[in-house]
């Protein structure tokens, strides 16, 4: 039994009833508690007075019922049927189309196969009494889709078509030829069409000779040419997603041309058959118009069906009723007044609403009032709505109220300091909810305050302050979700500043550390040079007293020698080259010395240099540096472990496995 035209919209549309029921009642509630924070509880008995809350949800019920059968008129219910018979005067038309590879080229974009698929459900579009069927052929032929008067059947069997529909390469005419006539084997009361889609590349030659066979069946056959005389090379994707040619067996890119003089010919073995080029978007109506239409067509039964009654405006009826019973249904009962104006209930009844109408005025004449500053409120004129709410003040200065509607102008409008010392006034009140709100409030001005103090202590005190409230918020009102998320939020933002300020003491401190290590690294340079240079002094006065020794041995020398020479000339020649010898050893002598000593000078700077090292090196260590030794011997040791990254040469695979002419 068929219920709904369109089920799936029915469901669809029904999920919105119970969101709207809940919307709704939300909006009852939320404006219930609105009126109850700005309107005292003793005031808004005397407004409320024959407003009947049943009558309310009994409006609202009656809305979301109405938007439900709304809903179901949308989705057409149907029930009843009626058994009718289909007749049809037709013809039967065989699509046969090209599906091999030489069908890629774009010399008709986007490509043969696309622009042929796409001419197919245009004569389908156009043939809509006759019955149609498919056939994809390429190296071999296959029935697709039989005879049928179904147009989406044969419409998802010509989407479904690529060039992998038959897995046989190459293009074989003859093949989708015979498989049409094997497709009209049972039909001989009604004319038998061909229609051909393809370039015109038979690689069997065997097609003219299929369309003689065809034309003696009583078989019509039009062609249908795809792409250019022209041609183009033929590309296809491989696995990898990468564009190739397709080549032959020599491994020349294949081009692939037009053959028009084929299917002419093809057309021609036909009776009534011609050849048209898919050029233009008013082939297909040619080919109707001119080949197949003038054909006589024979009539058709198709099978029994059911023709539903739509029922959908029976729930339009109920909803259009609900709709205008819920308009005019009042929100206010019938009150019988049992007691005249004269009796002494009905007086003080009239002086209390004249009373109420008096303090309604009141704030009015003095130059605001609460409904005038609300208004403005929820209009985002905050600033004049503040001043409104501080106009009130000079009034009733401990009205909690006012100062809780002051403090969330103050608030919206970014006066925290001022919204924190409005709401601090305001939980004076006894009302256990509005002190509720105001802890809540008075939460989040401090929590902003805080953002904007630069001191991070300053900031900490502000957001402790404001985690306090929002305990002191849910205390009153254990199952508000708004202040726990707010004190979870703030009580991570002060983990967060907390933990900046510990990074930063310990910064601070290192940098004091390393400055200290500075210092005591400077002052022991400094020490050492002072003892490199006294050192130095010391070395420099041990050369000066040398060089005096030595020209003070000079001069002796120089004396001795005058005399030497002296005496020379009166000793004998013999005596003479002894003293000679004794002087060229006492010379040897002396410069075997100056030898030493400059050995023994240069090793003691080499040692004061070592020693100099020595220190320097056990600092370095000390600070947890690296000597200049261990980061050459680390380098050396980097050097020993490199390695040459070895590219593999590319696997060059020119074998080729292709059938004879795969397109």
């Amino acid at each position: 039994m068929r219920l709904f035209a369109s089920p799936q919209m029915f469901w669809f549309l029904l999920l919105l009833a119970a969101p709207l029921a809940g919307f709704l009642w939300w909006a009852w509630r939320k404006r219930q508690q609105l009126v109850t924070q700005f309107i005292s509880e003793r005031l808004l008995n005397h407004l409320k007075v024959g407003v009947s809350p049943n009558r309310q949800k009994a409006r609202m019920v009656i809305f979301v019922v109405a938007v439900v059968f709304l809903i179901v008129a949308l989705a057409r219910p149907q029930w009843g049927t009626t058994q009718e018979e289909a007749r049809q005067h037709g013809l039967d038309i065989i699509v046969a189309i090209d599906t091999s590879n030489s069908m890629l080229a774009e010399d008709v974009p986007p490509n043969r196969l696309a622009r042929a698929k796409l001419a197919a459900l245009d004569l389908m579009r156009r043939a809509k009494t006759d019955r149609l069927g498919l056939v994809a052929f390429a190296g071999d032929a296959f029935l697709e889709c039989p005879l049928t008067l179904d147009d989406a059947a044969f419409s998802q069997s010509v989407d479904s078509l690529d060039t992998k529909t038959i897995s046989q390469g190459g293009t074989a005419i003859a093949q989708a030829i015979d498989e049409a006539r094997k497709a009209f084997k049972n039909e001989s009361d009604n004319h038998k069409v061909l229609v051909l889609f393809t370039d015109g590349e038979d690689h069997d030659g065997a097609a003219v000779e299929a369309a003689e066979k065809a034309a003696k069946d009583g078989m019509i056959i039009f062609t249908i040419g795809i792409g250019t005389t022209e041609g183009e090379v033929l590309r296809i994707r491989d696995d990898r997603g990468r564009m190739d040619y397709i080549r032959d067996e020599q491994g020349n890119p294949v081009k692939s041309h037009l053959n028009e003089e084929l299917l002419q010919q093809i057309a021609r073995t036909t009776k009534a058959g011609f050849y048209l080029p898919l050029r233009g978007t008013k082939t297909m109506d040619n080919l109707y118009d001119q080949g197949i239409a003038p054909l006589p067509a024979s009539e058709k039964s198709s099978r029994m069906f059911q023709s539903y009654h739509e029922q959908y405006h029976w729930p339009l009826g109920i909803a259009l009723a609900l709709l205008v019973l819920e308009m005019f249904l009042p929100h206010r009962k019938r009150r019988r007044i049992k007691q005249t104006a004269s009796t002494p209930a009905a007086a003080g009844n009239l002086a209390e609403t004249v009373a109420i109408l008096i303090l309604l005025a009141v704030p009015v004449v003095a130059g605001g009032s609460p409904a005038g500053a609300l208004r403005e409120y929820n209009e985002g004129k905050y600033q004049d709505a503040l001043r409104d709410y501080n106009q009130l003040l000079e009034k009733k200065k401990d009205d909690p109220r006012l100062h809780f509607n002051a403090g969330a102008a103050a608030y919206q409008n970014k006066q925290y300091e001022e919204a924190t010392k409005q709401l601090n006034a305001a939980l004076v009140s006894p009302d256990l909810q509005l002190q509720q709100h105001a802890y809540y409030n008075l939460g989040n001005s401090l929590f902003r305050l805080g953002q904007q103090l630069p001191d991070p202590a300053k900031k900490q005190d502000a957001w402790e302050n404001a985690m306090k409230q929002y305990e002191s918020a849910m205390k009153l009102n254990q199952q508000d979700a708004d202040a726990r998320f707010n004190q979870e939020f703030v009580q991570k933002q002060l983990e967060e500043l907390k933990k900046q300020q510990q990074q930063q003491s310990q910064s601070k401190d290192k940098s004091n550390k390393q400055q200290k290590q500075d210092q005591k690294n400077q002052d022991k340079n400094d020490s050492q040079k002072d003892q490199q240079k006294n050192s130095k002094d010391q070395q420099n006065q041990q050369n000066q007293q040398d060089q005096q020794n030595q020209d003070k041995s000079k001069s002796d020398q120089n004396q001795n020698s005058e005399a030497k020479n002296k005496d020379q000339e009166k000793k004998s020649e013999p005596d003479r080259q002894k003293e000679n010898q004794s002087e060229a050893k006492k010379q040897k002598d002396e410069e075997e010395k100056k030898k030493e000593m400059a050995q023994n000078q240069a090793s003691s700077e080499q040692k004061d240099k070592s020693e100099e090292e020595a220190k320097r090196e056990a600092e370095m260590m000390a600070a947890g540096e690296m000597t200049p030794q261990q980061a050459q011997q680390l380098l050396d040791a980097e050097k020993d472990d490199e390695q040459v990254l070895r590219l593999a040469p590319p696997n060059k695979n020119t074998s080729r496995s292709r059938s004879f002419k795969d397109w």
